[in-house]
């Protein structure tokens, strides 16, 4: 009997998709495909790889309306937000552009004696391991630039979006990039970590849990394959007194409900300055009070269900919990709130550290609003996490959010923004957030490997 991986919609708990797993012998086979395509996929001309990349990111674009509406059925996300092409493009196309570049080799001399110079070369098979909440931009940020560095590709996604692997693979198959250098698999962990342990790759790249992270890490010891990830996390925001209170509001708010919380770097903690503390709050509250929660399919709705059940039941948990120690919440529950997926988004104050809600991730629509009264303290709040991937400062001063951010242990340092990610800078974590570097000129860096010329000439 074949093992299956279904995907369960959040909109009413049916059974969306449901694809075979591919045996491990399989998936040793996808391996050895992808590894023996790999030396004249390399050898093509970077000119070459980077238009086939381009191409495929072009039939992504033709299918905008389509992708929108299988993420609505796959995780819950309203179709009115229009799937994931802008950040997915604007993310790949930044890296076709610098690859040239990103890729030169650093010449350190070519005279008449020697030639000395560090090339950049592909490591050969990658694993990207993909998360659901953002299943193409997520995915895309190794798969465009482990491609056009001249590595094969094999993705393996998130149950929870099983189609976005596959619509990828059609892209970059319909773009002309061959279906032994790209290839979508449907693995469970076992074979997963057979691929690893067993060295049929050369790279990881994961994004999930800090447990799927260390399962990873454990499958790669001893093998000294690299392992890239990007885990969890519990991103602060502080609103310093002198900042722009409706845009920090606004802003913030944003970044901690949008796509119903689940975003990598989401904002799960604020930290406001007591002179704006009663302002922001009550701004807060009436912002996600205005909120329409409902089925994603429907034009109207403004936060969908939570992609699973199981999910929306650890937020609930992590509120009740908090509510019972002395948290006060705010949003009274919604209409279509079913004790299921359908989650209220809530806000919180009256929170502290001691309380899950404040430490754990949550990665869901629900924010704890703490009062402070100096940079110090918030500080040391927002250092207070075992995660360290973004962090935000609201201030109208340029100098001063440098200056607490050099202080701060993340990977990126925010003014006056959150939840964004820019292709031109090192997506990157500290912490249980994990290791790694991905985009900018530094991911070509992390998808090959220096090699180095010593030629003398005479």
């Amino acid at each position: 009997m074949t093992n299956t991986v279904k995907c369960i919609s959040p909109i009413d708990g049916s059974v969306y998709l449901e694809r075979p797993l591919l045996s491990r012998e399989a998936a040793l086979d996808a391996a050895a495909k992808a590894r023996a395509a790999q030396p004249a996929w390399a050898a093509r001309p970077l000119a070459e790889r980077i238009a086939l990349v381009r191409a495929a990111i072009a039939e992504v674009g033709k299918t905008q309306d389509r992708m929108a509406l299988e993420l609505a059925h796959q995780m819950g996300r309203p179709v009115r937000y229009g799937g994931e092409f802008g950040g997915f493009n604007e993310r790949a196309s930044y890296m076709a552009e610098i690859a040239e570049t990103a890729l030169a080799p650093i010449v350190v001399e070519d005279s008449d004696a020697f030639q000395l110079k560090i090339e950049r070369e592909a490591h050969g098979v990658v694993l990207v391991v993909a998360p659901w909440n953002y299943p193409y931009m997520t995915a895309i940020n190794t798969v465009a630039p482990a491609l056009i560095a001249g590595n094969t590709v094999l993705l393996k996604h998130a149950a929870q979006t099983l189609q976005a692997g596959e619509r990828l693979a059609e892209a970059f198959h319909a773009a002309g990039v061959p279906q032994d250098v790209f290839q979508n698999l449907f693995l469970d962990h076992g074979t997963t970590a057979d691929l690893i342990s067993g060295r049929h790759v050369n790279f990881v790249n994961f994004t999930g849990s800090v447990r799927g992270g260390q399962a990873m890490e454990q499958a790669a010891a001893g093998t000294f394959i690299p392992v890239s990830t990007e885990l969890g996390g519990k991103d602060p925001g502080y609103v310093r007194a002198d900042a722009d209170l409706e845009a920090a509001v606004e802003t913030l708010i944003d970044g901690a409900m949008f796509n119903a919380g689940q975003c990598c770097c989401g904002i799960e903690r604020i930290y406001v300055h007591e002179d704006l503390y009663d302002a922001f709050v009550e701004h807060a509250v009436a912002l996600v009070g205005s909120y329409k929660l409902g089925n994603p399919l429907d034009e109207a709705t403004t936060m969908g269900p939570m992609a699973h059940v199981r999910f929306a039941e650890e937020v609930r948990a992590q509120i009740a919990e908090a509510v019972a120690a002395g948290a006060v919440a705010h949003i009274a529950p919604m209409e279509a709130d079913d004790g299921g997926a359908y989650l209220t988004p809530q806000v919180l104050t009256n929170v502290t550290h001691d309380m899950r809600v404040m430490r754990d991730e949550s990665f869901g629509p629900v924010a704890g609003i703490m009062k402070v009264s100096s940079d110090e303290e918030a500080i040391a709040l927002m250092n207070d996490s075992q995660f360290g991937l973004t962090a935000s400062v609201w201030t109208a001063d340029a100098a001063k959010a440098e200056e607490i951010g050099a202080q701060l242990q993340t990977g990126t340092v925010f003014m006056n923004r959150c939840d964004y990610l820019d292709p031109a800078l090192c997506w990157t974590g500290c912490k249980d957030t994990g290791r790694g570097a991905g985009l900018s000129v530094l991911g070509f860096q992390a998808l090959t490997r220096p090699k180095s010329y010593h030629l003398k000439k005479a």
